[in-house]
């Protein structure tokens, strides 16, 4: 377990950590009064992505659970608020509502599978029910579109006299929910919640000696970290005004577990460093050369060679040998 010594030290590493993280918000919400709607729709996307990194850090990074169809709770939060916008449904609440619900419990359902594996197991069980729900998307045309997709999604209703139609207003929206879940998650990992958690990633038999029920503690996070991922597909949803299988895909699962692993797994800044920095490289790289995937491919592996624990653990380590 973590005692109150430890808990200090772990709050003492963290400073310049949460400083950055301040700074970064700061710059981020100056970009719509410096930058072109571009520019504010990459940072948008950026925000996004992280959002959804640090979704399934919560479950990797904290709890240990590995996870390869972690895309399902992102696909499945976009495809939610697209049929209800389809519906003709505007309302904020309404579609966040049932976003989260329907994330929430198909995290809820698979929790219960995904749980009784371990190590590899764990890894070909996550990626063969989002690959389930994949199949669902591709093939069930009059609900999903199937490779079409649903276009023509429009953004909700404002709140109050905030307008989200606009890309300066969405944007803020985008940056609003954003440094309110971060700001949640950080409160949660600190929380005994999360020192629990901790434990149990580090050694799950002697956390259960000790008396703390582990599967119900993984339980919780698998359920939040289902939401988590479900707002952000929202948001993507929303910024897109598109929804397609795509969404599901191993490859949004697998982009979110390299943006964790290349930030710095068991960081609240880590998966945010991974997620600005992979949408950043797609946005300018892929404009140069169509083979940017492979830049993106060597960057991963000289950070998983020199860096092994992330740029966050770099970024720490400097702090630590400044005076």
């Amino acid at each position: 377990m973590i005692d109150g010594n430890d808990a200090a030290a772990d709050g003492a590493r963290s400073k310049p950590g949460m400083r950055l993280l301040l700074i970064l918000l700061l710059a981020l919400a100056t970009v719509p009064l410096a930058a072109d709607s571009y520019v504010q729709g990459v940072a948008a996307r950026m925000m996004i992505f992280a959002l959804f990194a640090s979704s399934l850090n919560l479950i990797l990074g904290y709890a240990g659970l590995a996870s390869l169809g972690h895309a399902a709770y992102f696909g499945m939060g976009a495809y939610a608020v697209a049929k209800l916008s389809l519906a003709g449904v505007s309302n904020l609440w309404w579609q966040l509502g049932v976003a989260c619900a329907a994330t929430s419990a198909l995290a809820a359902v698979f929790g219960l599978l995904v749980l009784r594996a371990k190590g590899a197991y764990l890894l070909m069980i996550t990626l063969a029910l989002a690959q389930v729900v994949w199949g669902i998307a591709y093939g069930w045309r009059a609900f999903t579109g199937a490779d079409d997709g649903l276009p023509g999604i429009h953004r909700p209703e404002g709140i109050l006299l905030w307008d989200l139609s606009g890309d300066v207003g969405f944007y803020y929206f985008v940056f609003a929910v954003f440094a309110a879940m971060i700001w949640a998650i950080r409160r949660l990992v600190d929380s005994p919640f999360g020192r629990v958690l901790v434990g149990i990633r580090e050694n799950e038999r002697r956390m259960g000696a000790l008396g703390y029920h582990v599967w119900s503690y993984q339980y919780v996070a698998c359920i939040l970290a289902g939401l988590i991922a479900g707002v952000a597909g929202a948001l993507l949803a929303w910024q897109n005004g598109f929804v397609g299988p795509s969404y599901l895909s191993v490859n949004y699962s697998a982009t979110a577990l390299i943006m964790v692993i290349l930030g710095g797994a068991g960081t609240v800044l880590g998966p945010v460093i991974g997620a600005f920095l992979i949408v950043a490289l797609e946005s300018i790289v892929s404009g140069m050369t169509e083979r940017w995937v492979m830049v993106l491919g060597a960057i991963y592996v000289l950070v998983t060679l020199f860096a092994p624990d992330g740029l966050a653990g770099v970024l720490r380590r400097r702090a630590r040998a400044t005076p």
